[in-house]
Parts: C-alpha cells; structure tokens; sequence
C-alpha cells in the first residue's frame, strides 16, 4: 500500500492566487496514482495521497525564510 506526501507552498499555482485549486490537488492525486500503477502496478484503491500545504513563512532556503532569500535574489544579493 503506497502512501505519497505532497508538499507544496501555499503561494497558489498563478499570479493572485493564495492556495492550490481543488482541480489542481485532484489532478496531482490522479497523476500520481496512475504512475504508481504503471510503473510499479500498485492498484488505484490502495495508493493514499496526501497533499500538505506549507505556509510561505514556514520553509526556508538558502539559510533564510523563503521571503527573504527571493527578496535578495531579485535584488542579486545571492
């Protein structure tokens, strides 16, 4: 029985939006139980998908939040 955790940003998939669609989380739970099938024949019903959204303050990169490490980067400070 696969189990697949998701993570992704709550900054939303285009300009304006704040979260990932329910269209959007539908696809990727569809999308990655199919590969699971087809590459390894896990059978639809026993694959889990969990889709967590991760608050943009909550992650880091570069040794700094998120924010702040696209805030220098623009400005070519990384």
């Amino acid at each position: 029985m696969p189990m697949v955790n998701i993570q992704v940003t709550r900054e939303g998939s285009a300009p304006g939006r704040s979260a990932v669609t329910a269209e959007e989380k539908a696809q990727l739970i569809a999308g990655v139980s199919q590969l699971l099938l087809d590459v390894l024949g896990k059978p639809l019903d026993s694959t889990f998908v969990v889709i967590q959204e991760v608050e943009l303050e909550n992650w880091g990169w570069g040794g700094m939040p998120v924010p702040e490490y696209r805030r220098r980067a623009a400005a070519g400070e990384v």
